[in-house]
């Protein structure tokens, strides 16, 4: 994070931040022509401390303050986009509209969700990035520095640690405890389009989150590996919801697997992989017609969704949502 707070310094921040010492700077004038010895005093006092290097580029608050605004905006910018992307591009749209599980007005009340939950899991995140530019953690700068071997294993490393932690505070956030004041937001959506991947309570955003960072604070992590890691996951994100079933692979845990668990709760926690839900006996097959639309029949619909809504009441007891469909309204 390191690069790319320095190319935010340069073409952004230093401007930014001297326009407010400059601000400063001119209000301190005022004073000295304007005000009473009091405010005088309390002006002096502000011009020193911007003077002294409040707002130099090595100043922590300075520093934590710009890494909250990368990580909203591009974070936001991110999200709105590759969801967009997807929407637009090749989500089925009409189909998913056409489940008797859709919302009314879901894809707005996504949007509205992630919009509003971004600011608290970019200024919880920042602290993280923080520490990583001040120099805690293993983040390294050269690419060989341990090896190339080491630089693609570290890669499968993460997304291995990552997996395995993610699965347990998913699973933590299912408890009774956990699920309603922070997890239930997130499966407000049961048919998911692509806005839904990041329309979740902040906390419930960022505890899911937090392997991804705190990884490079256990093994060497090379920095821009660290950036391509972290933006990737992220459109992954996106990914798991998107509607587009590629394949019913038995290893990666992919968009169908995930639908199975926004449709039925309690299954299919992974974020990467399958490999923890079928150790720890939570793993379900994503059903078959998402693959084969010649197995698709009102019949069968019919039959997932009462079983779903028994899963539904055990899990949230009576369902506050409000269906597009005439039929559920």
């Amino acid at each position: 994070m390191d690069v790319v707070l320095q190319y935010a310094d340069k073409y952004v921040f230093d401007t930014f931040y001297g326009k407010i010492a400059e601000s400063f700077d001119s209000s301190s004038s005022f004073a000295n022509t304007a005000v009473n010895s009091t405010t005088l005093g309390l002006a002096e006092k502000v011009n020193f401390a911007i003077t002294s290097g409040l707002l130099d580029r090595n100043n922590v608050w300075r520093q934590f303050t710009s890494l909250f605004l990368i990580t909203w905006i591009m974070g936001t910018l991110s999200y709105f986009l590759s969801a967009s992307f997807a929407y637009y591009v090749y989500f089925d749209r009409e189909e998913a509209r056409r489940h008797p599980k859709f919302l009314k007005n879901q894809e707005h009340l996504e949007l509205m969700v992630a919009l509003k939950n971004l600011p608290g899991m970019a200024i919880l995140t920042a602290p993280w990035f923080l520490a990583e530019i001040r120099g805690y953690g293993y983040v390294y700068d050269k690419l060989d520095e341990y090896g190339y071997f080491y630089l693609f294993f570290s890669i499968a490393l993460f997304l291995l640690f990552s997996d395995f932690l993610i699965y347990w505070i998913h699973r933590a956030l299912h408890h009774r405890w956990l699920y309603a004041p922070l997890h239930k937001l997130h499966h407000k959506w049961i048919v998911p389009t692509p806005y839904s991947s990041h329309a979740f309570h902040y906390l419930d955003g960022y505890s899911q989150s937090l392997p991804y960072h705190m990884f490079p604070f256990f093994f060497p992590l090379n920095k821009y590996v660290y950036l391509l890691l972290f933006g990737s996951v992220n459109y992954w994100t996106v990914l798991i919801h998107d509607g587009k079933y590629f394949s019913n692979n038995a290893v990666v845990n992919g968009a169908a697997h995930h639908a199975a668990h926004h449709m039925y709760f309690n299954y299919n926690y992974g974020q990467f992989f399958t490999l923890f839900d079928r150790l720890c006996s939570s793993y379900r097959q994503p059903d078959q017609e998402l693959f084969d639309a010649e197995l698709r029949n009102e019949k069968l619909q019919e039959q997932r969704i009462r079983f779903m809504e028994t899963v539904q009441y055990t899990v949230e007891g009576k369902d506050d949502r409000t269906y597009a469909s005439k039929k559920d309204n």
